[in-house]
C-alpha cells in the first residue's frame, strides 16, 4: 500500500476550510483530519490545499496551435507546453475546445477536428494531467451527420456543445461581424455583408440537433455555446442540453437556471469584471445566483485566481472552489471520483500560495503522484486573501 501524508495546510473541502492533514494511500483521500499534524508527512507550510481544477473549456490548445493568422505549430509541441501550463495553474482535467465545423474562412473543417481529436487520444497518455475533448459542433450543416459515429470513436470526449454557426444571432451581432469580416479577408463591406447574408441565408435552412442529440445524448453531456435570447436556451434545452456555456445576456442565465440546466460562465469574465467583449458579467450573473460552474475560456490562471477574487470578496472558501472542481465534475459525472476533498476520491489536488493578485502554484497531484512541484517565493501570506488595498476592488 502506498501511502502519502500532507500536513499543515489550509485544507478546502466542500463545506468547510480549515487547517489539517491529509492521508493519501494508493491514490485515494484515506483520510481527512482537523487540527492535526503528522510528524512524519510532508509539511506544506501552510500553504492552501484545494481540489484540482476541472476546466471545461479552454481554448488554450487552439492558441498554442494557431498563435497568429496563418502561423502553425505542430500539435505535439502545443499539447506539450498546454498541458505544463495547465499543471502551472492548478488545473487537473482540461477539457480543450476543438470546433468540429466546416468555415473555410477560419480554416476549420471536420475531418481536421477528428485527427486533432484523435491526436489528443494519444498525447493524453503520458501527459501531467487530464485532458478532454470539448466538442464545438456546428448544427447547421448536414455534414455533421457523416461524422457523429466517428465522434463517438474519441475516447476523450467529455463534453459536446452546439455551436450555431448561423451569422449575428448570438454573441456578435451582424453589423459587427462585417466590419470583422472584411477587416480579416482585406475586402469591402459590401462584399463582406453579401457573403454574409449568403451564410445566413444557407445555414438558417439546417438544424441537425434532432439526430446530434440522437447519437451522442447518452454519450457525453450536451450544451449550448452563446445563448442570448430564452429562445435559444429552450431549444437547445428541448435537444438535450443540461449546460448554457456562457449566455450573453441576463434573460438566457435566468431562463437556463428555470429549465434545471447549470450555467457556466468565463473566469476571465469575473477576475477581469466583465466580458471583453461587452456581453453579459460574470459577477452580475453570480449576484443572482445563476452561476454554478467557472471555465478557464481562454486564460488558464484566472481560474485559482477567480477563487482568491471571490474569498476577498465575502464568499466562503468552500463555495468558491465549488465553482471551478466539484460543479464542473457534476456536469461531467465525474463527482463521484473526484471534484472535491472527500475520503474515497480520487488524491487530484493542488496546494498553492496566495499573492495579492493571483494563486502561485507550488504543488500538484494527480491520482495521488506528485505531478508539479516548484519552490515556494517565501512563506505564505495570511493577509493575502483580505488585502488591505487590494487590485481587485
Amino acid at each position: 500500500m502506498r501511502t502519502h501524508l500532507l500536513s499543515n495546510a489550509r485544507i478546502i473541502t466542500p463545506v468547510a476550510d480549515f487547517t489539517g492533514s491529509v492521508v493519501i494511500e494508493n491514490g485515494r483521500i484515506a483520510d481527512i483530519t482537523k487540527n492535526r499534524n503528522y510528524p512524519e508527512g510532508e509539511d506544506l507550510g501552510g500553504l492552501w490545499l484545494v481540489p484540482g481544477g476541472i476546466d471545461i473549456h479552454s481554448d488554450y490548445l487552439e492558441r498554442e496551435i494557431h498563435p497568429r493568422p496563418g502561423a502553425q505549430f505542430p500539435m505535439p509541441m502545443a499539447f506539450h507546453f498546454t498541458d505544463q501550463r495547465a499543471a502551472a495553474c492548478g488545473l487537473t482535467t482540461v477539457l480543450s475546445a476543438v470546433s468540429f465545423s466546416d468555415d473555410h474562412n477560419l480554416n476549420r473543417n471536420f475531418d481536421g477536428a477528428i485527427e486533432q481529436a484523435k491526436e489528443m487520444d494519444q498525447l493524453r497518455k503520458t501527459a501531467l494531467v487530464r485532458h478532454c475533448v470539448h466538442a464545438r459542433l456546428n448544427p447547421n450543416t448536414d455534414t455533421v451527420l457523416d461524422y457523429l459515429d466517428r465522434m463517438r470513436e474519441i475516447e476523450s470526449l467529455k463534453l459536446v456543445v452546439y455551436n450555431d454557426a448561423v451569422p449575428g444571432q448570438r454573441q456578435f451581432s451582424f453589423e459587427d461581424l462585417v466590419v470583422r469580416r472584411a477587416k480579416s479577408l482585406n475586402i469591402t463591406g459590401d462584399e463582406a455583408r453579401r457573403r454574409l447574408q449568403q451564410q445566413v441565408d444557407e445555414l438558417s435552412k439546417v438544424n441537425r440537433r434532432p439526430e446530434i442529440q440522437a447519437a451522442l445524448a447518452g454519450f457525453c453531456p450536451l450544451g449550448s455555446h452563446d445563448d442570448t435570447t430564452p429562445a435559444h436556451v429552450e431549444e437547445a434545452h428541448h435537444f438535450g442540453a443540461t449546460l448554457s456555456e456562457m449566455p450573453t445576456t441576463l434573460a438566457a442565465a435566468r431562463r437556463a437556471k428555470e429549465l434545471g440546466m447549470l450555467v457556466c460562465m468565463g473566469a476571465p469574465n469575473y477576475v477581469r469584471g466583465g466580458s471583453h467583449c461587452g456581453n453579459l458579467s460574470c459577477a452580475e450573473a453570480m449576484a443572482e445566483n445563476l452561476v454554478d460552474i467557472l471555465c478557464s475560456d481562454y486564460h488558464f490562471p484566472t481560474m485559482l485566481t477567480a477563487v482568491l477574487m471571490m474569498i476577498h470578496r465575502g464568499i466562503s472558501p468552500a463555495r468558491a472552489i465549488n465553482y471551478v472542481s466539484l460543479h464542473p465534475a457534476r456536469l461531467l459525472g465525474l463527482d463521484g471520483v473526484t471534484g472535491s476533498i472527500e475520503v474515497g476520491k480520487e488524491a487530484d489536488l493542488v496546494a498553492f500560495k496566495a499573492h495579492t493578485s493571483h494563486a502561485e502554484v507550488i504543488r500538484v497531484w494527480v491520482q495521488g503522484v506528485n505531478k508539479y512541484h516548484v519552490a515556494a517565493r517565501g512563506i505564505p501570506d495570511p493577509a493575502a486573501v483580505k488585502p488591505t488595498h487590494s487590485p481587485w476592488g
